[in-house]
């Protein structure tokens, strides 16, 4: 007469709690039952013939029965069964799905210490979960691209996820992420922090003067410093193409010279080492006359990279404070010397050509107008002119 069984499938997580509602719409007060998967009476009406005490009634009328299933297992999974006694009987199932979030999520480093411009291997395992589970890579916040591979073991799923990485000085102390998406589990992570070794970065700074000209007589104070990972043991000054003047006072990252004259014009190197490699910065100097006021561009800081792979990572040394307003206006100097030499070598040739056309200048004749200039027209012209018909006779062919 219209009764109608309702009940919804069910997804629930392992270990936590699943409730299962038989509900009868237009009710006549028929009974209802509920059967587990092997079709066991668990609840007949609001009594339990089934001895397993994790089946709790919660609900009990003429139009549903609601049964909560504490401390689910996967044992659990699989249709239950409602059933109306009616003529003839009624029967619907819901499926109750277990969801098993990853045991264990471990990330093995295939180098605990690697060196900057390597490529080093991760590896992120999500142990015993169903369904599958998606793993992500982070480097900090960017998302990396790893390789998954998937294992099923009885009714469970490992997946290991594989990412290539190359490292640089910039990665060191930088967290590589492993997170896990998986709808029976939020926010599940792991995460390993980069141990990159590099070699030094080195800059020289000068402490005196703090700015302005260095003057023939004054003093000159050069500090060296260096920053590597391992942190560099060696650090020496040098002079570069020629020796070291010798009242020059070295000490440990400290050079300086106290009477500075002509002879100490040049580049002064400071190189540092440690286990990666080596690396250097470069001061050049320019000793000026007492009276100098302008400084040319010759004169402050520079770094070149001993390698291509070292300019990506700014390694250069900061010019002292007004250093770029001087190469700037040394360049505008050479661009307009370069542009008053052009128009210099543009006029010289203008005049050359001027006095070669000046010589060349008047009439010209050629040989074959030779004789022409008295005939009385232009037939006795062409008779009298070189070439003409008189010598044209003076060449005969013959035919055999």
């Amino acid at each position: 007469h219209g009764q109608n069984l309702v009940t919804e499938d069910v997804t629930v997580v392992e270990g936590d709690v699943a409730t299962i509602s038989c509900r009868v719409k237009n009710s006549d007060d028929s009974v209802i039952q509920l059967l587990n998967p092997n079709r066991q009476t668990i609840y007949f009406r609001d009594f339990r013939p089934l001895k397993d005490s994790r089946f709790q009634l919660v609900n009990f009328s003429n139009s549903e029965l609601r049964v909560s299933l504490t401390n689910v297992s996967i044992s659990d999974e699989g249709r239950y069964f409602c059933q109306l006694y009616t003529d003839p009987p009624q029967e619907i199932y819901t499926t109750i799905t277990v969801l098993v979030p990853p045991r264990n999520l471990v990330i093995d480093i295939e180098k605990e210490t690697a060196v900057e411009g390597e490529e080093i291997e991760l590896n992120c395992t999500a142990m015993a979960s169903r369904p599958a589970t998606t793993i992500r890579w982070f480097k900090g916040n960017k998302e990396l691209k790893g390789k998954s591979e998937v294992e099923r073991w009885s009714d469970m799923y490992t997946v290991t996820s594989q990412l290539l990485l190359k490292v640089g000085r910039e990665d060191d102390g930088v967290p590589v992420i492993c997170l896990v998406d998986h709808p029976a589990v939020k926010d599940l992570q792991t995460q390993r922090y980069l141990e990159v070794m590099y070699k030094p970065q080195v800059r020289v700074s000068q402490n005196y003067p703090l700015q302005g000209l260095t003057r023939e007589g004054e003093p000159l104070e050069l500090t060296c410093t260096a920053f590597g990972k391992p942190q560099p043991t060696d650090m020496r000054w040098l002079r570069v193409d020629d020796e070291m003047p010798q009242h020059v006072v070295v000490s440990g990252s400290n050079l300086l010279i106290s009477n500075l004259n002509k002879t100490d014009n040049g580049t002064y190197r400071c190189e540092a080492s440690n286990a990666v490699g080596k690396s250097h910065a470069d001061y050049m100097l320019f000793v000026y006359d007492t009276t100098a006021t302008t400084e040319p561009a010759v004169h402050g800081f520079t770094q070149l990279p001993n390698s291509a792979e070292e300019l990506d990572y700014g390694d250069l040394s900061d010019s002292r404070a007004g250093e770029d307003g001087a190469i700037r206006s040394v360049d505008h100097a050479v661009v307009g010397g370069v542009v008053a030499v052009v128009v210099f070598a543009m006029l010289c040739l203008l005049i050359i050509l001027g006095r070669y056309f000046a010589r060349h200048k008047g009439t010209y004749f050629t040989h074959e107008a030779k004789g022409a200039d008295d005939a009385a027209d232009a037939d006795t012209a062409i008779i009298n002119a070189e070439g003409g018909q008189n010598n044209s006779e003076e060449k005969k062919e013959y035919f055999i």
